[in-house]
């Protein structure tokens, strides 16, 4: 069952107000999870019931995806921006330095969490930010491409595709190495939710700029990478070992870049253990 939080983030012009759609469930020490651009917090499903066994799980919508609502006028998509809110976040939602996984663009801001010192240990599935440009501007023509066929497709069609192995695969087969593992009702509401992500133009837009360049001192950090990841290579994961190097770097067998769906044991074991 979702809920949702409200909560002012504070601005050079005053607080403004953001409200996150999440779930919770479990017990143990709080964790939250972060998911990608054009993703939503169900991206998550197939580790959350492993996960809450020992941890008290937040799934999140960012805002302006999922179905957590656009950030108001005068709030940015960019790093720093989202930081404050998650940071806001955790203080409406009453939580002390959770420990946090992302993936992608959530991978980023588990990071940016982590070396801001809101978080407590980061576990950090295949991440933004470390790539070249050559890499980026891939990634992001993808992305752009993904985005485009989903808003075009009527929802019939997508439907229709999402009932058959080779249809799932066809739309889904960039960011899942096992595409066929999806239920075809996950697939039909994952294409939904890129097409309407209300941030995605403008997350993208500002991100053409990232690079991550800062170690994350005095917490815990995990690195981990499909070694099928599609769109952000592993070789970026050398390059984050290299930028932070007192992180686990581990490598996924036979995982794409959601890895949370093509090997959901493997995945959850790496954050449980990744969150001590």
């Amino acid at each position: 069952m979702s809920a949702t939080v409200a909560f002012e983030v504070p601005t050079a012009q005053g607080p403004r107000p953001v409200t996150v759609s999440y779930t919770r469930r479990g017990r143990g020490e709080p964790l939250l999870l972060l998911h990608g651009i054009g993703h939503h917090r169900q991206a998550w499903d197939p580790v959350v019931d492993i996960l809450a066994t020992e941890r008290d799980v937040i799934a999140v919508d960012l805002p302006g995806f999922g179905v957590s609502p656009a950030l108001p006028d005068g709030l940015a998509y960019d790093l720093p921006t989202t930081t404050s809110v998650f940071g806001a976040f955790c203080e409406a939602m009453e939580l002390d330095r959770p420990h946090v996984a992302g993936n992608s663009l959530g991978g980023l801001l588990a990071l940016e969490l982590g070396r801001e010192k809101l978080v407590r240990s980061v576990t950090a599935l295949s991440p933004a930010g470390f790539w070249s440009q050559a890499e980026r501007r891939y990634a992001f023509g993808v992305l752009v491409t993904m985005r485009r066929i989903a808003e075009r497709m009527p929802l019939p069609m997508v439907e229709r595709m999402a009932r058959t192995p080779v249809g799932r695969a066809a739309l889904t087969s960039t960011i899942y190495a096992r595409p066929t593992r999806r239920s075809p009702e996950a697939v039909v509401a994952e294409t939904v939710a890129l097409a309407r992500a209300t941030g995605f133009a403008e997350t993208l837009r500002v991100g053409s700029t990232v690079q991550f360049t800062d170690d994350v001192p005095g917490l815990p950090v995990t690195l981990a990478w499909g070694t099928k990841d599609r769109l952000l290579i592993r070789r970026q994961g050398v390059r984050a070992k290299q930028i932070i190097p007192r992180a686990r770097l581990v490598r996924l067998p036979g995982c794409g870049h959601c890895p949370m769906n093509d090997d959901p044991a493997l995945v959850a074991r790496v954050i449980l253990d990744g969150s001590r």
